[in-house]
């Protein structure tokens, strides 16, 4: 029989790269890590592992285990979480993967409310940018990732990420559409009017946000006919901010970026035609149905109407 412990100890091996890597992560010796590995590749019949001087690689049957082993320990964590809630523990863990202006904005009013009527249950954080948080949750190492996708090119309602049907495998939550808004130092020329057209901001240098939202802007600004000019490119919202406000030039930044951020010096001004992206929860079927992870939802969604 193959055991759960055993196919944790092969997937910490298969992305470490090494025993030693993979005891450190799990908080054991390289030598219990090889004993359990004899274990596994015992059970299963097959070598797992080639070692090959300080190298470890996988074999093709070890490489098939850890495919099946991702579905297989997150329908275990969703076992027992589920049993615990029934067996009237009250407690549960949610691992919560967000982009940053969600962690700043929804996920705050979501957790505190959480901890008021679940005390018990306790969340972890952590940040990432979608695709990589997709990837963390299907790799199994979240229970819900905050996600966000741009409206198609021709502008309809309709959602659509870097390939369609990207999330068919996921439980997919919608939150809300963010609008996005033009960001000019508050002495631009056009800080004071009502909307702009992105191709008024054609001649402008221009700071750019996480490589998703700067691929979003190319699109957009080609399409209106220019290719801008990034001077600078920056993952943290509060510097585009500042740079913005410093005169350094323009951006383009989701209103729930701007949220928590106090745009000293800078103005945000309303972008026509409006482009929007989908802020959406997504976890995997099985742990749709653990109490912890659906009661997080719930008040993500929640957090989402105020």
């Amino acid at each position: 029989m193959i055991e759960a412990r055993h196919l944790r100890v092969l997937r910490a091996v298969a992305t470490t790269g090494s025993f030693s890597a993979a005891g450190r992560e799990l908080g054991c010796t390289q030598p219990a890590v090889s004993q359990q590995m004899k274990a596994l590749e015992a059970s299963v019949g097959t070598p797992l592992l080639v070692r090959s001087g300080r190298e470890t690689r996988l074999t093709q049957a070890g490489e098939a285990l850890v495919r099946h082993a991702v579905g297989i320990l997150s329908g275990l964590t969703a076992a027992e979480e589920e049993v615990a809630a029934i067996a009237g523990l009250r407690a549960g863990r949610v691992r919560l993967v967000s982009f940053p202006s969600g962690s700043s904005t929804l996920v705050p009013t979501a957790l505190a409310a959480l901890r008021a009527a679940h005390p018990g249950t306790r969340v972890s954080l952590e940040e990432a940018e979608p695709p990589r948080s997709v990837e963390l949750l299907r790799e199994g190492d979240c229970d819900i990732a905050l996600a966000f996708r741009y409206e198609r090119a021709t502008g309809d309602a309709a959602m659509a990420g870097p390939g369609e049907g990207e999330w068919d495998d996921l439980v997919v939550r919608p939150l809300l559409t963010d609008r996005l808004v033009a960001l000019v130092p508050e002495r631009h020329r056009l800080a004071r009017v009502g909307s702009v057209a992105i191709d008024d901001l054609a001649a402008e240098p221009w700071i750019a946000g996480c490589p998703r939202c700067r691929g979003q802007l190319v699109q957009v600004c080609e399409r209106a006919g220019f290719t801008p000019r990034i001077d600078f490119a920056t993952d943290d919202y509060p510097a585009v901010v500042g740079l913005v406000g410093a005169g350094l030039g323009v951006a383009v930044l989701p209103e729930l970026a701007i949220e928590s951020v106090r745009p000293r010096g800078a103005r945000a001004v309303a972008l026509e035609p409006a482009v929007r992206r989908e802020i959406v929860a997504l976890t995997l079927p099985d742990l749709a149905q653990v109490p912890a992870v659906t009661a997080t939802l719930e008040q993500l969604g929640r957090a989402a109407r105020r």
